[in-house]
């Protein structure tokens, strides 16, 4: 008997999906076909699927044509799979071609035309219509903004603006973007949506202007320097039924969502305290984090990723809060800060900075054990649960792709599409709080 086995995510199953199976089963006697897990498709980078699991399993069961299915649930499992079911032939779709050579070392390769001029995209095309985003600014997080967002479905960016008409042509040209502007309100007209990635000081005024225009906003952190200015973007969203979201992309991130349900499951028992830091040392005095004028500092460049972490392990309800800093003189701009968090029954510590260094580690104290995340912990491949019993620990991983900004993309484009978030995602109200944290530190510094 002759095996032969395909792997696929089989999402809004159509035609190209049923005659890619139905030449695989031509191969030979026995068909297994592998449709990827949710956290797979996840930990690649593919975004955009519409179906669950069980839905997708249910498309390939009708189809009439495997008779084996299985789930693939991580990279490396393709030759495990090929061993244990004594596979002859794997099949897979001519868009692939070349990338698993490597798998002819352990049976036959063999890639199959795929339909042209159908395809999931297009059939999402049509259900979905594809968000018009708008590019703000042509600084250094916006280019990998654009890389990122070819890994999701549903948008295209379509413009950038800049201040600078040169600059944002060059912008423009050299990742492939139609239209470049120095006037906002032109932009905001040929959009639906902006990323809007300038400097701190003047988030509020340009996501105000996208708003009161009926447009989506994909705002960077900070969102605002204050906590009325917050307050005020998400009332102006409501109100003109648009979707606001900051851009902490830890939010969004799967292994980051995956620590707080281990955390809200009770694994470590109650959170009696968490620890949180993200320094680096720049030495480019040049740069917007030394400038006082446009919110420079270490708390306002980097202190949303702690605070993040400490909003939503232990609330925005804190007794107290109080700041440890020192400040270059020269520029006026705090360039190390601890921030120490006072709650009912727990307490909390985020450490930032731009001259400074130290572990980037999270760890959350909890009442029967702890969990520990090493450096880099704001881009979450890996974190430990620990216990007095060392046996009873756990290792967990989870892909963070690339820059990561790809998970905030697609969860902002699924709330623009009418999906609830995710109750592991940043909610307006810790949005406000954390803006309020910055504000209350600016006050006193």
């Amino acid at each position: 008997m002759k095996t032969v086995i395909t792997y696929g995510t089989f999402d809004l199953y159509h035609t190209g999906h049923q005659r890619l199976l139905e030449r695989a089963r031509k191969l030979g006697d026995k068909l297994i076909v592998g449709v990827t897990s949710d956290l797979y498709d996840q930990s690649r980078g593919k975004l955009n699927v519409q179906q669950s699991l069980e839905e997708r399993i249910e498309n390939v069961r009708r189809s009439g044509l495997a008779d084996v299915i299985i789930v693939e649930n991580e990279e490396g499992q393709k030759i495990e799979d090929i061993q244990r079911y004594d596979v002859d032939v794997f099949a897979i779709g001519s868009d692939w071609i070349g990338k698993f050579d490597y798998i002819k070392e352990y049976c036959d390769v063999v890639y199959l035309e795929r339909t042209k001029g159908v395809s999931s995209t297009d059939i999402r095309k049509k259900l979905l219509p594809i968000i018009r985003v708008g590019i703000v600014g042509c600084g250094r997080i916006t280019g990998r903004f654009v890389n990122e967002s070819k890994f999701v479905s549903g948008l295209d960016v379509i413009a950038v603006y800049g201040r600078d008409k040169k600059k944002a042509s060059e912008f423009a040209t050299k990742y492939e973007i139609s239209g470049a502007y120095s006037d906002y309100g032109h932009m905001l007209s040929t959009v639906d949506a902006v990323y809007i990635a300038v400097s701190h000081h003047v988030h509020y005024e340009f996501a105000k202007k996208a708003l009161l225009q009926g447009k989506h906003v994909l705002c960077e952190k900070p969102l605002t320097l204050t906590q009325e200015q917050a307050t005020e973007l998400y009332q102006l969203a409501t109100e003109h039924g648009c979707v606001l979201m900051e851009a902490i992309k830890t939010a969004y991130a799967p292994g980051f969502c995956q620590l707080l349900g281990i955390v809200k499951g009770g694994v470590i028992g109650n959170v009696l305290a968490v620890d949180a830091a993200f320094t680096k040392i720049i030495t480019d005095k040049t740069l917007r984090e030394y400038d006082a004028a446009q919110a420079g500092g270490a708390l306002t460049e980097l202190g949303t990723y702690p605070l993040l972490a400490i909003t939503k392990l232990l609330g925005t309800q804190p007794l107290n809060v109080s700041f440890f800093s020192i400040k270059n003189e020269e520029y006026q701009v705090d360039t190390f800060t601890r921030a120490h968090f006072t709650y009912k029954g727990a307490n909390a510590i985020a450490t930032v900075g731009i001259e400074a260094k130290r572990e980037g580690d999270l760890c959350i104290t909890g009442s029967k054990g702890y969990i520990y995340v090493p450096a880099p912990w704001w881009k979450t491949e890996y974190f430990e649960v620990r216990f007095e019993n060392s046996e009873r620990n756990r290792k967990y991983f989870t892909k963070f792709e690339e820059d990561g900004l790809r998970y905030e993309i697609a969860a902002f484009i699924k709330r623009i599409n009418g999906n609830e978030p995710s109750q592991h995602h940043l909610s307006p109200e810790e949005s406000i709080f954390i803006a309020g944290i910055i504000e209350q530190f600016r006050n006193q510094a």
